[in-house]
């Protein structure tokens, strides 16, 4: 008699435990929202973008969230003292706003070794079946990956006005950018796995993780998983009014 097949039981994800949440850009296209308060203290359906990012977090199970601040930085350290249930830890670009990418090198000590999420503040999303940093963690793999990139297709990235990011392969491995006068089929949604030892050989000041990502690409090491729930692009007032919207459709 055959024995009946044993399915081994799928093993947790490693979730990462920090977070670099980037929180200080300047907010110019939300104007005039961003004229007395930070864009990351923009509110969505009565909570501000900067709450929205860090419940994700801690629903995840991310112990400690780092987030650079320089515009109306005393304001967002205000905010950010009030914050349970996730360790904060401030990157303070007052001095020099330093771009995603500086500003990941200025925080580079405050990081430690492991993968680490990297979350924009300026961004919302609902989860889908499975919640997106689950998802990503799911999908991590350190042996082939130095980055990992929550992604949405084109024609689901609401309030979006570029034309696509990437190119991926069947696998999920990023194969290019989007070239000049071209569409790209995805949108890098402002939500990633990054291992901090890729944060080398950079040069000083402002500069985009692109930098770091590009490398990525052309190792073989950048890899995409699409978002299976929804997002919003909330760069402008009109989008706050459209992710609330979206919000009451369901």
């Amino acid at each position: 008699m055959t024995k009946p097949r044993v399915l081994r039981p799928e093993l947790p994800a490693l979730m990462p435990q920090t977070a670099m949440v980037m929180a200080a850009g300047l907010g110019k296209r939300m104007r005039p929202l961003t004229a007395t308060r930070p864009k990351p203290l923009i509110q969505v359906a009565g909570k501000t973008l900067l709450d929205h990012t860090l419940d994700h977090l801690r629903t995840a199970g991310v112990k400690r969230a780092v987030v650079n601040v320089h515009y109306l930085a005393d304001t967002l350290e205000g905010h950010l003292r009030a914050v349970d249930g996730i360790d904060i830890t401030i990157s303070d670009e007052r001095a020099q706003l330093l771009e995603t990418g500086g500003g990941l090198m200025k925080a580079k000590p405050l990081l430690g070794e492991a993968p680490i999420f990297v979350v924009n503040s300026d961004n919302y999303w609902l989860d889908g079946p499975i919640d997106a940093l689950s998802l990503l963690a799911a999908r991590w793999n350190a042996a082939e990956m130095d980055v990992l990139l929550l992604l949405v297709p084109l024609a689901r990235a609401h309030c979006h006005r570029g034309q696509g990011d990437f190119h991926i392969a069947a696998d999920g491995r990023i194969t290019s950018r989007r070239r000049s006068g071209r569409l790209a089929p995805f949108v890098f949604i402002g939500v990633q796995i990054l291992n901090p030892a890729i944060l080398v050989d950079a040069p000083e000041g402002p500069f985009s993780t692109m930098l770091f990502w590009e490398r990525a690409i052309a190792a073989g090491r950048a890899y995409g998983v699409v978002h299976q729930g929804l997002w919003v692009d909330v760069g402008t007032p009109a989008a706050v009014t459209r992710a609330e919207a979206l919000l009451i459709d369901g």
